[in-house]
Parts: C-alpha cells; structure tokens; sequence
C-alpha cells in the first residue's frame, strides 16, 4: 500500500513537473510577429518588427475597464517615475499599452485616457490601437498580439470585458523575458528590479 502510494505521488509530481516546465518554456519562445502594424494614440502607423532599440513593458487594457486595468495603468506610472530617476525611461525602456477594445478605444480616446492620468505624450509610453476603418482585420491583429503570450479576454455581451491579469516585459526583439501581476497585485518594485537586471 506505501509502495503504491509513493508511486502515485511520484506520477503526480512528475505531471506537475511536466506542466510547470511547458508553460516555462512556452513563455520563453513567445515573440511578438514582426509584420503585426497598430495605430499610436497620434494616429501613427506602429510596426513591431521595426521597434527594436528598447526593452518594453506591455499591458493590455481597455478604457472602459472599472478596476484591474486603471489601476496597473496607474502603478506603472509610478514604475515609470521611478526609471526616469535612474536615466533609464525612454532610451533603454519603454511602456506599451495595447487595448483590447480598438472599436471603443480610438486614438482620441487613448489621448484623453493619457491625459487622465497625466501621463506625458513624449514618445516613451506608445498606446496602441486598431485602424477604425478595417476595424475587424485590427481585432484580428491585436488578438494575435495577445495570444503570443496566452493573454486571454472576450466581451461577454455587456462591454466590461473578462481578460487575463498580466504584463509581459519583453527584449529588444519583442521576445518574452518575465510577465508580472496587473492590478493592486502589480509590485512597481519587483518590476523596476527586473527591468534593471536586463539594462
């Protein structure tokens, strides 16, 4: 009876073993698709395999979220504060804030959601959308985006959208390095560390 016991433990450490290590490695080989193009809040064309020179912190949010995207929004800023003290904000890291929700979230509205938060339009923090006139192929785009690292959501009917609760920090390349908690589970400071130990 020990004896079966002990084997039954060792089949589910290994199954536990098993799955830990496939969604390390799953992460670890997530990149984002060169060719993927989004629209800045300044209307801009954004190319992912033409923004290679910094790391960069991505969230995924939408405007209209009540609780866990403002809030992430928000302590971000505070990371940024922090990095801007260390000289490292802007030149060697920057902030990428997707919407989940490009048919709400135009630029306009993304500049307005920048300027509720006091965050700067200096080029650093790039808030990303979907072209409004081929609204359709741009959620296709955004998806993609988001699935490169399993970040889940749908609108279940009433336009408060369920999605999964990470950041993802990504290299020079946009390949996966770490992802973090969103909102109050968001530590700016365990992220500031992380981010200095790639600068």
């Amino acid at each position: 009876m020990k004896k079966i016991y002990i084997i039954s433990s060792l089949i589910v450490l290994i199954g536990i073993t098993s799955g830990i290590s496939y969604f390390l490695i799953r992460d670890a080989n997530a990149k984002i698709p060169d060719d993927i193009t989004l629209v800045t809040m300044d209307e801009k064309n954004y190319t992912f395999g033409e923004q290679t020179e910094t790391i960069k912190l991505v969230e995924f949010i939408y405007t209209h979220c009540p609780d866990i995207c403002p809030t992430t929004t928000q302590k971000m800023n505070l990371l940024r504060k922090d990095l801007v003290e260390q000289g490292a904000y802007g030149d060697k890291v920057q902030f990428i804030t997707v919407t989940i929700d490009p048919y709400r979230d135009t630029p306009e509205v993304l500049r307005m959601y920048m300027e509720n938060f006091g965050l700067e339009n200096d080029g650093n923090w790039i808030f990303l959308t979907g072209d409004p006139a081929n609204i359709m192929e741009e959620q296709q785009k955004i998806k993609q985006v988001a699935d490169t690292f399993k970040f889940q959501y749908r609108d279940p009917g009433n336009g408060f959208y369920v999605h999964s609760t990470f950041t993802y920090l990504i290299d020079e390349n946009n390949k996966f390095i770490k992802k973090f908690p969103m909102g109050e589970e968001f530590n700016k400071d365990k992220v500031f560390d992380a981010i200095m130990d790639e600068l």
